[in-house]
């Protein structure tokens, strides 16, 4: 049995996918985190985002982070997906689903999943403005 859903796409992501694919008779909870492109940053007007990846190495460590949360948090399934390219205000730039036989735990991994994600993973915002455009959590 899969217990991994990784993915990095131009496409639209779908929640009901993640969902589907978490959902298990064995599980009394599944949570979800839907981040969604907003349309301010510290006061400042947002137009639109666009996510860049080093996708190889993004999708090796989103793995990483299932990996552990499966193993830290003692859950079933869990579902990473994550946009790239522009996306509009109110666009879906990442889905994460996670599922446990109790509730806590689906919860506590997905906190965690997104968390380490932001962190860790290659994967870079450049925020547009109507004054000009600027990149959010770029390495050098």
């Amino acid at each position: 049995m899969q217990k991994t859903s990784i993915k990095i796409t131009s496409e639209k992501l779908d929640l009901q996918d993640c969902y589907a694919f978490v959902e298990d008779d064995t599980c009394g909870g599944i949570a979800a985190f839907v981040g969604t492109v907003r349309n301010d940053t510290e006061g400042k007007e947002v137009k639109q985002l666009d996510f860049s990846t080093y996708k190889p190495m993004a999708i090796k460590e989103m793995q990483k982070i299932a990996d552990l949360a499966l193993e830290k948090f003692d859950i079933k399934k869990i579902a990473i997906h994550h946009a790239e390219g522009m996306l509009q205000i109110g666009a879906i730039p990442v889905i994460i689903t996670t599922s446990s036989k109790h509730r806590k735990n689906a919860f506590l991994a997905c906190e965690f999943a997104i968390d380490t994600l932001k962190e860790t993973v290659p994967i870079w915002k450049k925020e547009y403005f109507s004054d000009g455009e600027v990149w959010v959590n770029a390495h050098p």
